[in-house]
């Protein structure tokens, strides 16, 4: 069995051990989508990369790190592989579930990562361990890519102290205090039904989206937030990572962590349904 059902008084939600997805979020008390459906899962794990890296490489203590090819994309390691490998079930009752992933890549990666889901009360709680097994050390990051339900009668609100314009390869422009209008969300709106796929910084953990059925609160401790939306396609990706994309080649590359063999980092997000 691929799927797992989750559900307590207030919320159901539908686990895919391929790719360590979340299928489904569901209100029980609206009978309403909480998520957006899609063949990419509703919300799924990064790790242990988010988003893209540049030309597929980087340098770690002057060495070059290629990254390897992606069936998902045709530039880009993206995501990681995390989200494209099936999980081991390790433990579920009826509102958590354990998940566990072993992954050895050639270019330097090899990890173990566990991944919780729990259903508290009103809330989703997701969680990301990643232990290095490598014999040298390596380059980690991670996150969580939720694909929010967003209509026209939604919006969305978030502070941030700065945001990174894409390039047409989808990687940062150069870094922005002042945001435009259409992707500055520091006072609640809906924005434009327009492709945006823009990085911020100085994300203050939280972000709210008012449906008109229902308030929504995510929940990350990083100042990093990617935010992507298309035009129709009715939902909105708020996605708290552990780094801004293409960290791996700015200076001091933030909110990366170099792990020895045996060392470990986390991960958490809330989204929590009102």
């Amino acid at each position: 069995m691929n799927l797992i059902k989750l559900q307590n008084e207030a919320l159901e939600a539908c686990i895919d051990v391929q790719g360590g997805k979340v299928h489904r979020l569901l209100s029980r008390d609206l009978q309403v989508p909480v998520l957006h459906e899609n063949p990419s899962g509703a919300l799924f794990p990064m790790l242990p990369v988010a988003n893209r890296v540049a030309d597929n490489r980087f340098r770690l203590h002057d060495d070059e790190v290629i990254l390897p090819n992606h069936n998902a994309d045709e530039r880009f390691f993206l995501h990681g592989d995390s989200w494209l490998k099936r999980w081991d079930l390790v433990n579920v009752t009826s509102d958590r579930c354990v998940l566990r992933l072993r992954s050895r890549l050639s270019c330097g990666y090899d990890y173990l990562a566990e991944l919780h889901y729990q259903l508290e009360n009103s809330t989703l709680k997701a969680s990301l361990t990643i232990t290095h097994l490598g014999e040298r050390p390596m380059l980690y990051g991670c996150g969580f890519h939720p694909f929010f339900v967003f209509d026209a009668q939604s919006r969305v609100q978030f502070s941030a102290s700065g945001y990174w314009p894409e390039d047409a390869q989808h990687l940062p422009l150069a870094w922005q205090a002042k945001i435009p209008g259409p992707a500055n969300f520091a006072h609640a709106q809906f924005g434009e039904d327009a492709w945006l796929n823009v990085g911020y910084s100085g994300w203050s953990g939280k972000a709210v989206i008012q449906r008109d059925v229902m308030r929504i609160t995510l929940l990350a401790q990083t100042p990093w937030l990617m935010l992507f939306r298309m035009s129709g396609g009715g939902f909105l990706c708020l996605e708290p990572q552990s780094h801004p994309v293409n960290a791996h080649n700015m200076p001091g590359q933030p909110g990366l962590q170099v792990l020895a063999r045996g060392e470990s980092c986390h991960f958490a997000m809330q989204i929590i349904v009102e």
